[in-house]
């Protein structure tokens, strides 16, 4: 087995959700990150993924973080709140109690912990002062959990405001694009020490998207999210981890000119 070995927890953030590939499958920074990683150390590394979308951070610790943690990591990456965020009657504190047991876990278990925090969607969304209440609040909360522990690799998003453009979200204005997604992918090999590629940062051109209007986004988006709500159910139901497993991640031949 390979030297490095990560697998990512969490919820839609974690999966991937909005850097759609045209053959239908969802990659997304941790995937990104992986192999940012693995080119860095010219080695292959160890990858794993159990983020599943619409999931609220207790629930990611109950069916994630074991299964996780019994593949033998050497590092594990979580976020989640994003989801509980949303309800009406979210206790903020009780999802930053979340990643303190995740944190214990890992102490257990000698794996090092890279913590994310969630772009911030606040600007485009309906409710949005209360969401960017909310958001602050988690991301301090999070931070003072971890504010002994130098040792925890810190991959914090929600204060980018660049990462806050629209140029950065998909149409659901509630999940990054790709490039939203390489911006974290690059956050997070920097926070391992290691070097992005410099237009993983910043975009040289925009994504050509449509912008829907407030009614189609209602009727598109918005709208299937609250029968959701109503009905109890998630959009994650029944689905199953990306990589249940580890898959190699080998590093990529840099590409002649």
């Amino acid at each position: 087995m390979t030297s490095v070995r990560y697998v990512a927890i969490g919820d839609s953030f974690s999966e991937g959700v909005g850097d759609e590939l045209p053959d239908g499958r969802v990659r997304g920074w941790a995937d990104l990150a992986a192999q940012g990683w693995a080119d860095a150390l010219g080695e292959p590394i160890s990858y794993a993924n159990l983020g599943i979308r619409g999931k609220l951070a207790w629930p990611v610790v109950q069916t994630q973080l074991e299964p996780a943690l019994a593949l033998g990591p050497t590092h594990l990456s979580f976020n989640a709140g994003g989801n509980d965020m949303l309800r009406p009657k979210a206790d903020i504190e009780h999802i930053a109690d979340a990643f303190t047991r995740v944190l214990r876990r890992c102490d257990e278990e000698g794996v090092r912990l890279i913590v994310l925090s969630g772009a911030n969607p606040s600007a485009q969304l309906p409710l949005g002062e209360l969401i960017q209440r909310r958001g602050d609040e988690l991301s301090r909360a999070v931070v003072g959990r971890i504010a002994d522990r130098p040792d925890v690799i810190r991959a914090l998003n929600w204060p980018d405001r660049e990462l806050s453009h629209p140029r950065y979200w998909a149409e659901d204005r509630l999940h990054m694009n790709a490039l939203g997604h390489h911006r974290v992918a690059a956050r997070v090999l920097d926070a391992l020490g290691l070097e992005a590629p410099v237009e993983w940062w910043r975009p040289r051109h925009d994504l050509e998207q449509d912008q829907l209007n407030a009614w189609q986004y209602y009727r598109t988006h918005l709208a299937p999210w609250i029968n959701r709500r109503l009905t109890r159910r998630s959009s994650g139901d029944g689905r199953p981890a990306k990589y249940a497993t580890w898959t190699e991640v080998a590093p990529q031949s840099p590409v002649s000119g």
